[in-house]
């Protein structure tokens, strides 16, 4: 059984027992039990149900492992020429989540 399921704008392909990162999410701490009823598509004993734009009835439970940072990455710009260079980092915040059922 696995579900698509819309996670802080984004869409994850998710099943029970997943480890996944995932944009910050702000609201909840580590440890926190969540539930979204944000499911796009699910799947059970091969019959598929698609939502429009969501799967009513279903929903995907998950708990907050812990939040973090990622790879740090350089933005660098450049004009030829003209003596302007500039360098930037960025590190973009996620949480790592624990899917614990899908309905």
């Amino acid at each position: 059984m696995f579900a698509i399921v819309e996670i802080a704008g984004k869409q994850f392909k998710v099943s029970k027992g997943d480890k996944i990162e995932v944009p910050k999410l702000k609201d909840n701490k580590e440890g926190d039990k969540v539930k979204t009823e944000k499911v796009l598509l699910n799947s059970k004993d091969g019959k598929t149900n698609i939502g429009a734009p969501y799967v009513g009835g279903s929903a995907v439970e998950f708990t907050v492992l812990e939040h973090g940072k990622g790879k740090k990455i350089r933005v660098f710009k450049k004009k030829s020429k003209k003596r302007y260079e500039r360098t930037q980092g960025h590190r973009q915040q996620f949480s790592m989540i624990e899917v614990t059922g899908v309905k």
